[in-house]
């Protein structure tokens, strides 16, 4: 066998250093004239190693300064892999999730795995109370007469010109406003699916689509999802193939858990694949403002040529959780979600909806944004440097491309089930891995959030989350 370059011998010497804790998070490398001086080796061999580290993720070359060690300096994820512990039934995963649910209502509880912060802070409550406050005094019918679909041709008209950024060019009579986006997924689903039908899902997927699926009696079938480029649209083109599907749901853009974004020549296949094989394609970006880039990218929706594909979103993520104003453009399916939004809901609150709308004529979403996004990069690069440091040896971490979600994956012999009821023992929730698959795979895997502030009380917590899966691994 062929020995390897010298410079792919330096970086595997380098990444040995860095997983076993020799060299730690945030630390310089040697200069290259010192490095040239250790190895006995030419300049243009340790830069060739360098921008290997660099671009596997390890280190991160600053300007004027030099090489530092990544303050996540793990390997990506592997794509889905088999997992030897026996499936849950249907009912146990329902019941797993009900847990979780009610574990973060509780009061005094340290909740490691929401996906949107709790409290004003992170929102422009003040501004968003002086428009609502002004409506209700300038417009009191908003409060009183009753609203109908699609709902507010003022919000229809901003989100409008909000998706233009993202590539998609939509007329407001093109929307519906719902209830949240999960509302817009349920009208999705019903318009395109019958009860007996098959679903693609991303693997994992969203713990929220498995009882939503249950209810409507859909099947889902789950597609191997890579941590950084997202759903396999190889995998998914032979089920369309073989005409196996009647449906896709998918979060091309920042999806939950991995924080995964499609590439846009994935984004645009994958319109192609749907608008030829004629296959409804849900597309859920809730978390799409949160991309971390100067620009959300282009949706799947923008390379939509027949109407296939439904866009789903929410401000739910960003701006208002308690407004609950969600939206839909459903494609050539709009007048049967209008239908069903009629027969489900109704329509939204008016008053909500145009506080949202004279909020988003102001301009200042954007401003806000860039401070969300600026909290969330930060938070995460420090969350990712911690489960690096204080989790067990082998735990590997998602590298999310926005939002405030890290995927993290432990040593096998840890069940996160387990380490979920030990930490809600001493009042600290997070989600165990199991409920973010169909057929309950990722045991060994959980969720956490870093959408917190980083007070004494947080970081308390993790810990005691990486000494819980400590002590799981030490016992299996």
């Amino acid at each position: 066998m062929a020995q390897e370059p010298i410079y792919q011998q330096l970086v595997n010497e380098w990444i040995e250093l860095i997983q076993k804790g020799v060299v730690r998070p945030g630390e310089k490398l040697p200069s290259v004239r010192k490095a040239c001086d250790m190895h006995k080796v030419s300049p243009s061999t340790i830069l060739a190693a360098y921008r290997a580290l660099e671009d596997r993720g390890f280190i991160e070359a600053r300007p004027q300064s030099g090489f530092y060690v990544k303050a996540a300096a793990t390997l990506p994820l592997p794509r889905m892999r088999k997992q030897s512990i026996g499936q849950p039934s249907g009912e146990a995963l329902l019941d797993h999730l009900e847990a979780v649910l009610a574990a973060q209502a509780q009061e005094g509880y340290i909740d490691l795995s929401l996906a949107s912060p709790r409290g004003s802070d992170f929102y422009p409550t003040t501004r968003l109370k002086h428009i609502l406050n002004r409506l209700t005094r300038a417009q009191p019918e908003l409060a009183t007469d009753y609203p109908f679909p699609p709902g507010s041709a003022r919000l229809r008209r901003q989100i409008a010109q909000r998706v233009v950024g993202w590539g998609v060019v939509l007329a407001p009579e093109d929307l519906l406003i719902t209830n949240g986006c999960t509302e817009a997924l349920q009208l999705a689903l019903r318009a395109v699916c019958k009860p007996g039908d098959t679903v693609a899902v991303e693997s994992p997927t969203y713990f929220a689509l498995i009882p939503l699926f249950r209810s409507l009696g859909l099947t889902a079938i789950e597609i191997p999802t890579h941590p950084n480029d997202g759903m396999s649209v190889d995998a998914l083109e032979v089920l369309l193939a073989e005409k196996r599907l009647n449906a896709i749901l998918v979060q091309p853009t920042v999806s939950n858990p991995l924080g995964s974004s499609m590439p846009l020549a994935a984004k645009k296949r994958l319109a192609e694949l749907v608008n030829h094989y004629q296959v409804p394609l849900i597309e859920d970006t809730p978390h799409a403002e949160l991309y971390y880039g100067a620009i959300t990218p282009d949706a799947v929706k923008a390379y939509d040529q027949d109407g296939w594909v439904i866009l789903c979103s929410s401000f739910s993520k960003a701006l208002a959780p308690g407004f609950r104003i969600g939206w839909m453009a459903p494609g050539r399916f709009l007048r049967d979600t209008t239908r069903l939004k009629f027969a489900s809901s109704i329509a939204q609150p008016r008053l909500l909806e145009e506080t949202l709308a004279e909020y988003l004529e102001s301009g200042g979403f954007d401003h806000h944004l860039r401070l969300l996004r600026r909290h969330f990069m930060a938070q995460m690069e420090r969350l990712r440097g911690f489960v690096a440091e204080r989790f067990p040896a082998g735990t590997r971490a998602s590298s999310p491309s926005g939002g405030c979600l890290l995927w993290v994956e432990l040593p096998p012999q840890v069940d996160t089930l387990a380490l979920f009821r030990a930490a809600l023992a001493e009042r600290i929730t997070v989600v165990p891995g199991l409920l973010y698959s169909p057929r309950g795979r990722y045991r060994n895997c959980l969720r956490l959030s870093c959408c917190y502030p980083w007070s004494d009380a947080y970081e308390r917590a993790l810990g005691r989350v990486a000494g819980l899966a400590a002590e799981l691994c030490e016992a299996n």
